[in-house]
């Protein structure tokens, strides 16, 4: 019989592609995640693994069983909302991960609407990069997030993971209210830029932005949250692209110039977890609490 723990250790191998990573994702040592699929190879009856110096890929009886691990995954965590959905009431801890911006306007109405209907459901909140949230959610740290992703930076499809989309909203140019004629991302060639730091989506978002209109940015500042931006555009420091919920309170001496991009909102879980009660009330909640300023979407 095959371990399911160790079919989790195969399918994160295909898709990290070294031991090594595998281990960091999952706070296991190498040699364990090693030992553990020495293991299931003994399990399997046939080799799964060809090891080339340090480095190890799968077989094709390796790759066909990741792909049926998917699968087994999914199917087990759509068990676990059936058992769930049999006993009384949602009771005990999900765990949610969230950007800054939505962490703000989103989530508050939507755990007061929780704590009111569910008590017993103990909503865990984690800030977290976007990019990292795959990675969370198929190791188990996390149980449904929300991310997000921009025009010129669309996210890519990511194995065992199933997403839905929450709302979407508009980017605005923010630059100083002396600055009367910046009004479109040309009239920005010459002046300085303030975006997030590089690796991000929103950095990428905005040089790709900037590209697309015939420039590379002169960037000055690099800062991620939002608030600081809009300071520092109101200080005469350089001009910005920053999404709407970014840019709900500017303060004084701040234009926003609505761009012809949009930033857009998804909740993520696992595959197989959307029948999960728990999951599917907490999406539920997040959908009623999109602000009205946005574009929800279903």
């Amino acid at each position: 019989m095959l371990d399911v723990r160790r079919l989790r250790l195969l399918r994160e191998l295909a898709l990290r592609g070294t031991i090594v990573a595998v281990a960091q994702a999952l706070s296991f040592s190498p040699s364990a995640v090693s030992q553990q699929l020495a293991v299931l190879e003994r399990e399997a009856g046939v080799p799964l693994l060809e090891r080339t110096g340090r480095r190890v890929r799968l077989t094709p009886a390796g790759s066909n069983l990741a792909r049926h691990a998917e699968a087994i995954l999914a199917r087990l965590e759509q068990a676990s909302g059936e058992l769930v959905d049999a006993r009384r009431g949602l009771a005990g801890p999900l765990r949610i991960g969230t950007f800054p911006t939505a962490a703000r306007a989103i989530l508050p109405p939507a755990l007061i609407a929780l704590a009111q209907e569910h008590p017993g459901l103990e909503p865990m909140v984690s800030e977290i990069d976007p990019a990292d949230v795959a990675d969370a959610l198929r190791a188990g740290d996390l149980d449904l997030a929300l991310i997000h992703d921009y025009d010129f930076v669309p996210r890519p499809t990511e194995p065992g993971l199933t997403t839905l989309p929450l709302c979407s909203e508009s980017v605005y140019l923010a630059s100083a209210d002396p600055l009367t004629t910046v009004t479109t991302l040309t009239d920005c060639v010459e002046l300085p830029w303030i975006t997030a730091i590089p690796g991000t989506a929103c950095h990428a978002m905005t040089i790709r932005a900037c590209q697309a209109a015939g420039f590379t940015p002169r960037v000055r500042h690099h800062i991620d949250e939002f608030a600081t931006v809009l300071a520092l555009v109101s200080a005469g420091q350089g001009v910005s692209l920053v999404p709407e919920l970014g840019a709900i309170h500017p303060p004084p001496g701040v234009r926003l110039t609505p761009m012809p991009i949009r930033r857009r909102t998804m909740i993520a879980h696992r595959a197989g977890s959307a029948a999960h009660p728990a999951v599917a009330t907490v999406t539920g909640a997040l959908r009623s609490a999109v602000p009205e300023l946005l574009d929800a979407e279903r």
